[in-house]
């Protein structure tokens, strides 16, 4: 069984779908469109422009979008999921990748989706840290022992997890999981705290946007972040999609959960190979793939 898997912020990189855009009429139409939607030349930026620019979450988010879903319609027939999954902005390139969600609807929601997150960091000087080495159960037993905000945001592999919350949060729990024998507490260079409950306000934005979008049953299971077990029911979507927000990334269980749901192989579909990586850390011997259209 194939599964296919969609990245989140992160994997972005100055020139990412530009070989898309000058190979296939399909994906320059694609990409004009989202010009056009967003307001403002974001294929500039993605081809042209620096990493700081690449970087603003207002416009990384929507990057990341358009280079995964792009391609995935680029691939045409061969794009045969039997199952998908995407990492936090990845799950909605999954979703309309596979024909729950529209083009147009998908990518208003993701620009909703970094503004509102934009704007909730804004509000809340707030960061992320990586911690490599722990299990994840000392990691959660930590964290709730710091009186600041501070949470389990990301379960990337065994042995990496992403904690988000305050500044002095990060900073306890930080101590304490180094001092608990973590190989390392390394903080992250993003623009707040994501998976947090410090994240209230942009789902409270996020939510009726998503409400008032029109989502169909998928053509296959996802396999969604907030409990990584696979749906196809749009309204429950639609509540997972809300709740992750200020939810946890359960990205070690949504892998285990597709292997032991039959999935034979995993292909990356979007920029970097980020989540490969993650995938042979659940499972050496599974077979990984970046999707191309060469």
């Amino acid at each position: 069984m194939n599964a296919y898997i969609f990245p989140g912020q992160g994997a972005q990189f100055v020139g990412m779908g530009k070989d898309l855009y000058e190979t296939s009429d399909e994906a320059r139409a694609l990409f004009e469109k989202a010009n056009d939607i967003l307001g403002f030349s974001i294929t500039n930026i993605m081809f042209n422009g620096t990493d700081e620019e690449l970087k603003q979450t207002r416009v990384t988010q929507p990057a990341i979008f358009l280079h995964s879903v792009v391609l995935a319609k680029v691939l045409g027939d061969s794009f045969k999921p039997d199952m998908v999954a995407g990492h936090s902005l990845g799950e909605f390139s999954a979703l309309v990748s596979a024909g729950a969600l529209s083009f147009e609807d998908g990518l208003r929601l993701v620009a909703a989706r970094a503004n509102a997150m934009q704007k909730a960091c804004e509000l809340q000087p707030s960061t992320m840290a990586a911690i490599l080495g722990l299990d994840d159960f000392t990691v959660e037993d930590i964290c709730q022992q710091v009186s600041d905000v501070v949470v389990p945001a990301n379960y990337n592999c065994p042995g990496q997890l992403v904690i988000s919350g305050t500044i002095a949060g990060v900073d306890a729990a930080c101590e304490k999981l180094t001092a608990a024998g973590a190989k390392r507490a390394l903080k992250l260079n993003v623009g707040g705290a994501f998976h947090s409950p410090l994240m209230e306000s942009a789902r409270v934005e996020l939510e009726a946007a998503i409400v008032a979008t029109n989502i169909q049953a998928p053509v296959c299971p996802i396999y969604q972040n907030i409990d990584a077990k696979p749906y196809t029911d749009p309204e429950k979507i639609k509540q997972n999609l809300i709740a992750q927000l200020t939810g946890a990334v359960r990205w070690t269980q949504t892998v285990q959960h597709m292997l032991e749901d039959g999935a034979t192989s995993f292909t990356e579909v979007g920029p970097g190979n980020v989540l490969q990586g993650l995938v042979k850390k659940v499972d050496r011997g599974v077979a990984t793939a970046s999707a191309s259209i060469n």
